[in-house]
């Protein structure tokens, strides 16, 4: 995303409804900022993301990740100035496993009015819909998804503390057992008028309820450009390397995205 010019500080509501973080951190790998889509603009973007290092054999139902091609088409509409709902469709492409269809979410998200005048931005993300269980356990599951942001001049920053739980599948109802908190954080510096340079943080601790060994977490860390190429158009890219714990990575990403006014 372009980064955002003016601070804003937002607290929003909305209803909780099934995402999974963990399904979603390989395919539509994006640390948000709290701005949301303009009133009666819709952005299409492409998540492209290349799995470099991965699990290379079937865990139960899980088929294996290393070198799968994953593609998210995101389509998100403004549909009042603080209110928008985005669309996810999830696709996977892993030699034998050959092409195949993860699933659908939908994504509405909320944020305060320019009026408040708060120092910071504060939006709130929720997303559901269904998962293949080939590809995530969590068939059905919750996010909740608050961001929090900044600019300091060239400096911008973004902080999404994201808690995810399963409605379907075997950590369902497990309370604050099942409530999985996976941070994400981004740190960018505009360069010039075209090119930012970042860092973005994606973690997985454990359950809200205890920390998980450090082996079981994962803390993954993505050195990133964001290119302004108009206030039509968004690129972003980066390569993910695993800081710490486990999980996939050696992953390269890229988000190309397209507005269009109504």
């Amino acid at each position: 995303m372009r980064i955002i010019t003016t601070a804003r500080f937002a607290l929003a509501l909305s209803c909780a409804v099934p995402a999974i973080a963990a399904a979603q951190e390989n395919y539509e790998i994006q640390v948000y900022p709290s701005e949301t889509t303009k009133k009666g603009t819709t952005v299409f973007e492409l998540h492209s993301n290349f799995t470099g290092s991965g699990t290379t054999a079937r865990t139960g139902s899980l088929l294996a990740t290393n070198g799968a091609f994953h593609e998210t088409l995101e389509i998100t509409h403004g549909f009042s100035d603080i209110f928008e709902v985005g669309f996810y469709v999830f696709t996977s492409d892993r030699g034998a496993d050959g092409y195949r269809f993860v699933g659908t979410h939908i994504r509405p998200r909320i944020r305060a009015p320019e009026s408040w005048k708060l120092p910071v931005g504060l939006s709130l993300s929720t997303e559901f819909g269904p998962t293949n269980k080939a590809f995530d356990e969590s068939e059905l599951g919750v996010e909740f998804r608050p961001i929090i942001d900044q600019t300091i001049g060239k400096f911008y920053w973004s902080i999404n503390p994201t808690i995810g739980w399963s409605v379907k599948g075997p950590e369902a109802g497990k309370g604050l057992d099942g409530m999985m908190f996976a941070p994400a954080v981004k740190l960018q510096w505009e360069l010039n008028d075209k090119v930012s340079a970042g860092i973005e943080y994606y973690g997985g601790t454990g359950s809200l309820k205890r920390m998980a060994a450090a082996a079981d977490q994962s803390h993954m860390i993505y050195p990133t450009l964001d290119f302004d190429l108009g206030p039509e158009w968004e690129l972003n890219v980066g390569y993910g390397v695993l800081a710490a714990g486990g999980g996939d990575h050696n992953i390269f990403k890229v988000i190309f995205g397209r507005r269009v006014g109504w």
